[in-house]
């Protein structure tokens, strides 16, 4: 990494799936494997799919469980999409799958994740994503979450470095805690992406959201316009956000 900083997320591959939860629960993340990069096919997209899995976070990981399959839905007409899960929980524990080209690998991915009482780990989760697009182009990021516990001005930074890079960031926020939604909402404008509320027992919204995000890492700026434009209103929440 340009400013010596090691990636701070451990890369699993998809052999490595079965294996998750044993495997996680016995030593923490703190560097990647020398594993090469997945491939992904010409023309598809790249999205990384970051969650809180903290352990306040339960009610939702199973509803982004539910959900999550709909990205790929939406993208597939635009191309297709390549979604990478990260996650942290516990103590200083923070992974990243490979590249996944549907919903049923990263369906099963999560499945074998149970939450950990922790501490966010924002911070972690940004530098991967830095790593990962001077790897390779990403076409954006979500990240699902409800609190942070972090120094603001360093997510800011690291935020900031995202937008030059050109990687907008969708933050979809649980429950409004003050805190948080001030420190998302900046991160999401400092990227250049965008900032929504969700409630975990209103379902369809968190879902709605995912598949607009998905449409603009898959199809650009055009496709979530186009989305937007036929009335999807959490396509049109974002698009009067990003730049």
């Amino acid at each position: 990494m340009g400013d010596g900083e090691q990636n701070p997320v451990t890369r699993a591959g998809r052999a490595e799936v079965e294996a998750f939860a044993d495997a996680m629960r016995k030593s923490p993340a703190k560097s990647p494997t020398t594993a090469a990069p997945a491939q992904v096919g010409p023309g598809r997209g790249r999205l990384v799919f970051a969650l809180d899995a903290t352990m306040s976070r339960e009610p939702t990981w199973d509803l982004a469980q539910q959900v999550q399959g709909q990205m790929f839905g939406v993208a597939a007409s635009l191309g297709g999409l390549d979604i990478q899960l990260v996650y942290f929980r516990g103590f200083n524990e923070c992974r990243a799958s490979t590249f996944m080209r549907d919903g049923a690998g990263l369906g099963a991915a999560m499945a074998k994740i149970s939450v950990m009482s922790g501490q966010t780990q924002i911070g972690r989760v940004l530098r991967h994503i830095r790593a990962e697009s001077r790897e390779r182009p990403l076409g954006a990021f979500v990240y699902v979450g409800d609190c942070m516990e972090e120094n603001a001005d360093e997510l800011g930074r690291l935020a900031g470095e995202l937008g030059l890079l050109g990687v907008k960031g969708f933050f979809f926020h649980e429950g409004g805690e003050r805190k948080a939604a001030a420190c998302f909402r900046d991160l999401a404008r400092l990227t250049g992406g965008a900032y929504a509320l969700f409630d975990s027992r209103a379902p369809a919204r968190l879902a709605a959201l995912l598949r607009a995000a998905a449409a603009y890492a898959a199809g650009g700026y055009k496709a979530l316009r186009e989305r937007a434009e036929s009335g999807d209103a959490e396509a049109r929440l974002l698009l009067a956000q990003i730049r």
